[in-house]
């Protein structure tokens, strides 16, 4: 069995999207002589690996605790367009994959390829009518190897309102650069918060 890791570390160094809870590590309490030692953290929602849950860019969308476990679990598709060019996946590149009712989709792009040592703002994302496209497939889960699905600055919510609105859930921050395209199980768990718009999530590959 094969295990690939494609969550992003969480440390000092991990990159924040802009105007973000920074991350912030600390050592709350040391006891040398028991040799014990408990750290403080501080960070957002939508720190690192990370899921999005409707209500995050819906109103009274149901929140993270009301996601069913089922759709961070199970067998999913790595679609490889980081040879694409193109500042984001679109609809088109979606049809040429076959993309079947209840599939979880993890979009892989040239953000993988770039690597995570910082922000960049000129990320690839998900354009709005790949969007309408996914959700209107009924996926069970969509996740991006970027700290957003939607374009920095751009006015278009559909990357996040469209899927959102039918519940699907959003995974971004994914590291994909060490998946190839193809089936994979995978295993995608956030934390057990309840009434919040979004946690970090550790989340692995299998290869089948």
């Amino acid at each position: 069995m094969k295990i690939i890791d494609i969550s992003l570390p969480l440390n000092s160094k991990t990159p924040i999207y802009p105007e973000n809870v920074p991350l912030s590590i600390n050592i709350h309490h040391a006891m040398p002589e028991y040799s014990t030692q408990l750290s403080s953290i501080t960070f957002g929602s939508h720190t690192g690996t990370h899921i999005d849950a409707p209500g995050h860019a819906v109103e009274g969308a149901p929140m993270l605790d009301k996601i069913p476990l089922e759709n961070f679990i199970g067998t999913c598709r790595v679609l490889d367009f980081s040879q694409e060019e193109g500042e984001s996946v679109t609809q088109k590149m979606l049809e040429n994959k076959n993309i079947k009712k209840g599939e979880r989709i993890l979009l892989k792009t040239s953000n993988s390829i770039r690597g995570f040592k910082e922000f960049y703002e000129d990320f690839v994302y998900l354009d709005g009518d790949a969007a309408d496209y996914l959700a209107s497939l009924e996926v069970l889960l969509v996740g991006i190897d970027s700290l957003s699905i939607k374009k920095r600055g751009g006015a278009d919510n559909r990357p996040h309102t469209s899927l959102l609105f039918k519940n699907i859930p959003i995974v971004e921050g994914l590291d994909l650069s060490k998946a190839e395209e193809g089936e994979y199980e995978l295993y995608c768990l956030p934390l057990s918060f309840t009434d919040i718009d979004g946690a970090p999530v550790r989340a692995v590959l299998i290869e089948r």
